[in-house]
């Protein structure tokens, strides 16, 4: 079974020996002067061109794209390295541990987008532009649950290229993606797919979460590549790289990018607030059914309990024995109401109900159907934030 592993490496391609061999192609051309007399297969001295017919001869127009996704974004795209304090237990020592990753620059007040894995638990974070200035960054917010960070460097604005976003809600499999970062240290390095699938689900960094609808590519990712961006035809962003399935810690042809619609609504959050308000119920536990999700216990301050829902009651029976009072207490489940539908989804499994909870903001109301002693009802609910 596939391991799922985050693209970022403990450190940035310490001793890689890289062969790299070279397999020619045979190239035709042939002038519109010299067509009748010149075989199709005949030789041809590019040196004795225009230097823009030499370009033309020399790169098909599929190459072209490549070629422009690659001039037109590269100059958006950083180099990010961390530096960390670790602590060995069984020797308390201490140690330095470095990390590398990639992100993109998405305003001209230095604001840099990288996955939240890439930089967790750094105490230095230094950009680096592909104009090769470096610079060091603060962290002005991330989340764990989506991992999203964003940093901000000081850098001038004529300094600063932001990445052009593009939109993911009308990508389709088969198109052409691009991948652009900094794998194994290498910076400004791009790889080329095709959008292989789309609304994959990951298991998320934050315990007991997952990652939605995410984009599976091919474009070959690998370690420090994550916080890069998947590019289309068009050098937009469409998403940004997160993790790779791999048995081997390297590129094994299937790769997974964040959405750059979800980025584009959790960014300006992280950018005011630091983190990330998500709506709460207060419902604490379900347990499932298969006829909806019964409430079993709540949040006595929380929105739910505000509108009336009722859970499982604890019933305490004492009884006396000579000078003894004695008291035993059990769960009585016959009240508690049972949820059929959110705003007229049905509900089957208690990750559904909180992603769907989730899906909405602080303040939002929403309406629950129930069953309540054995009738349906609606109930009203809005939501408080955590």
């Amino acid at each position: 079974m596939k391991r799922l592993t985050l693209l970022c490496g403990a450190s940035a391609l310490i001793g890689l020996l890289v062969g790299i061999s070279v397999v020619g192609t045979n190239r035709s051309w042939r002038s519109s002067e010299a067509q009748a007399v010149q075989p199709a297969d005949a030789a041809v001295d590019f040196q004795q061109l225009p230097s823009d017919q030499q370009a033309v001869a020399q790169v098909t127009s599929e190459e072209q794209v490549s070629v422009l996704v690659y001039e037109n974004v590269n100059p958006s795209v950083v180099n990010i390295s961390t530096r960390s304090v670790q602590i060995d237990r069984f020797f308390m020592l201490q140690r330095e541990a470095e990390g590398s990753g990639s992100g993109a620059v998405i305003d001209k007040q230095g604001h840099i987008i990288t996955n939240f894995h890439v930089v967790e638990g750094a105490d230095a974070i230094e950009v680096t532009l592909a104009s090769n200035l470096s610079f060091t960054a603060t962290l002005v917010g991330g989340d764990k649950e989506h991992d999203i960070a964003v940093l901000k460097i000081d850098a001038k604005p004529e300094d600063l290229r932001p990445i052009s976003m593009g939109n993911s809600s009308d990508l389709r499999v088969g198109q052409r993606a691009y991948v652009l970062g900094n794998p194994f240290g290498w910076d400004g390095t791009l790889t080329t797919g095709i959008i292989s699938s789309l609304n994959r689900d990951l298991p998320s960094r934050a315990e007991g979460r997952s990652m939605h609808s995410l984009i599976q590519t091919d474009a070959a990712m690998n370690p420090g590549n994550s916080g890069g961006p998947l590019l289309n035809t068009n050098s937009k962003m469409i998403g940004m790289c997160v993790a790779i399935a791999t048995k081997t810690g390297q590129n094994a042809g299937v790769g997974f990018a964040i959405p750059v619609n979800r980025i584009k609504q959790i960014v300006p959050e992280l950018i005011s607030n630091g983190r990330i308000v998500r709506a709460d119920i207060g419902i604490v536990e379900v347990m499932e059914t298969d006829s909806g999700l019964v409430v079993a216990r709540l949040d006595p301050d929380g929105a739910a309990a505000k509108a009336g829902l009722q859970g499982f009651r604890r019933v305490v029976q004492r009884r006396r024995q000579g000078p003894v009072i004695y008291e035993t207490e059990t769960i009585d489940r016959s009240h508690a109401d049972r949820i059929l539908e959110v705003d007229g989804q049905p509900m089957r499994s208690g990750v559904q109900f909180r992603d769907k909870v989730g899906e909405y903001r602080p303040g939002n109301v929403i309406h629950l159907t129930l069953v309540r002693d054995g009738k349906k009802i609606e109930v009203a609910v809005t939501l408080g934030g955590r």
